[in-house]
């Protein structure tokens, strides 16, 4: 592995076949994997080596700017909404037809597009002929069936998900006790970027317990489920706090940089003011969906906490109907914590699981 990998653990495989890509590259990569795989970290040190004056050493300018997310030359595209749009698809065709800024390379990284559905089209012949200056990393949780034509086109890499172990050894080296480490992996479900947010978060403990509590309160009335359901979100609420506070700076600082070249300007034309302007509202639509990532995966560590519970009651089950009642509640949490792609409202979806669990709760 080398140093540009170094914060991928457990995807030797991956690694290998990224680092044997980038001395030949091809016009379009395919990373599948679950969330919290590495994916996305992967990408960026790919495109830093698919950049690199020096092969990709992990230490030169080039490869410093674009693990910073400050290259020009590689540039992630997001969904705004709950799917890729057809514009969005269109917009990614305008990236890929730009000349790169400062060598003869450029990397398009495409995030979340196991959600690209009525999109494919529009984003096949991009993807299959692009500019020859351009190669697309394309980053996928699996291959749904409106991918497989744009995946056919594309080398792909698979993202195994992470062992446990692996992650637990991976906060231990960050500090973390090792029965501290055992819950955070549990919690964040093998995601070692969530596990290691959560390390950080003084709250999580907290969050952590009134998960862990939601089969004792619940007594098959609607109005115990919908208290629950409302504290749970009244944490995730709290949960986000630092998130906006971070924001809140960031835009901060864009104004007051927005203001002083304004002042050291004086009257600028219009297309300056539309620039500074175009800049409120790109760095407006990232926090947007830094706060939409950040309330799913919060959403999802509680859900993981809560199926946990249900699966140690499902092991001290006693009777054919209490074990299907413990079967039952961890698939209603699961298929809940799967349909959070699609941006479903968080407080009737988690009052609704709060009613189903209840019931089963009487009735097992």
């Amino acid at each position: 592995m080398t140093a540009l990998f170094a914060d991928v653990p457990g995807q030797g495989r991956a690694v290998a076949a990224l680092t044997a890509a980038a001395r030949r590259p091809v016009h379009a990569y395919l990373l599948t994997g679950p969330a919290g795989t590495g994916k996305a970290a992967a990408a960026r040190s790919f495109a830093a080596m698919l950049l690199c004056p020096d092969g990709g050493d992990g230490t030169c300018d080039t490869c410093r700017r674009v693990l910073g997310g400050g290259h020009p030359d590689v540039v992630t595209v997001e969904r705004e909404g709950a799917f890729i749009t057809v514009e969005a698809a269109r917009e990614v065709s305008r990236l890929a037809a730009r000349s790169p800024v400062e060598g003869n390379r450029k990397v398009l990284v495409l995030q979340d597009f196991h959600l690209v559905r009525e999109a494919g089209p529009a984003l096949l012949k991009t993807i299959e002929e692009p500019p020859a200056s351009t190669v697309f990393v394309v980053l996928a949780e699996h291959v749904p069936p409106e991918l497989n034509t744009i995946a056919s086109r594309c080398v792909r890499v698979d993202f195994a998900p992470l062992a446990p172990s692996t992650v637990i050894e991976a906060l231990v080296a960050d500090g973390a006790t090792p029965a501290l480490a055992v819950e955070l992996a549990a919690a964040a479900g093998g995601r070692l970027d969530r596990a290691r947010m959560l390390a950080a978060d003084p709250e999580f403990e907290l969050r952590r317990q009134a998960w862990l509590s939601v089969p004792s309160r619940l007594d098959g009335r609607g109005h115990a489920a919908a208290t629950l359901a409302d504290e749970l979100i009244g944490l995730l609420d709290r949960s986000v706090a630092p998130l906006r506070a971070r924001q809140d700076q960031e835009m901060a600082q864009l104004a007051a940089r927005n203001a002083r070249a304004l002042e050291v300007n004086g009257k600028v034309g219009r297309g300056a003011r539309g620039g500074l302007k175009a800049g409120v509202r790109e760095m407006e639509d990232r926090h947007k969906r830094e706060m939409r990532r950040q309330r799913t995966d919060e959403l999802r560590t509680g859900l993981a906490i809560l199926a946990g519970v249900y699966r140690d009651t499902l092991g001290a089950a006693t009777s054919p109907a209490a074990q299907r009642a413990s079967v039952d509640s961890v698939r209603l949490i699961t298929d809940l914590g799967a349909a959070l792609a699609s941006n479903p409202g968080e407080l009737l979806a988690v009052q609704a699981l709060m009613a189903r669990l209840g019931r089963r709760s009487v009735t097992g």
